[in-house]
């Protein structure tokens, strides 16, 4: 039986797919507002009255585009300014399932750490074959919990 998690995982990185071209589409150098300005012949002058900002105001906002410190809403604003869309979304570096079961071994390796550390002082060793099953087992237990993202390994 499939998870709504993995469902929901599996949905989102179909449509992330789709996407992935787009994110490795580089920034102009002076960002895009500043791109599109040129592309349109729009003065700074012309972008603030439709902004509804000073024309000094422009220069400031197409430099914090190109520092990655523009607002979201700023940047939204002048979108609409220019007759253009903003398009926003989060480009996993993996694929979420790839994310999810990664954190999910890393979390079983930790608890089982501290599990094979108490059995050695115990003097009870564990095979690797064991260790690599549990690992896998544990891994498998931890997918879709909640408290998979935090640090403490307690929480199961």
């Amino acid at each position: 039986m499939v998870s709504i998690g993995a469902q929901a995982r599996s949905r989102l990185d179909a449509r992330l797919k789709r996407l992935i071209s787009l994110g490795e589409e580089p920034r102009p150098h002076k960002g895009w507002i500043r791109a599109i300005r040129d592309a349109l012949g729009m003065s700074s002058r012309e972008l603030a009255d439709r902004m509804g900002v000073s024309q000094q105001t422009i220069p400031d906002i197409e430099r914090s585009e190109q520092r990655d410190t523009i607002k979201l809403e700023t940047l939204q604003r002048a979108a609409n300014a220019l007759d253009c869309d903003l398009v926003y979304f989060l480009r996993p570096r993996r694929s979420l399932d790839d994310l999810v079961t990664s954190q999910a071994r890393r979390k079983a390796a930790q608890h089982l750490w501290g599990v094979a550390h108490h059995s050695r002082l115990e003097d009870q060793t564990v095979t690797d074959g064991d260790t690599a099953a549990q690992l896998d087992d544990l891994a498998a237990q931890f997918v879709d919990r909640r408290g998979l993202w935090t640090e403490s390994t307690s929480s199961r």
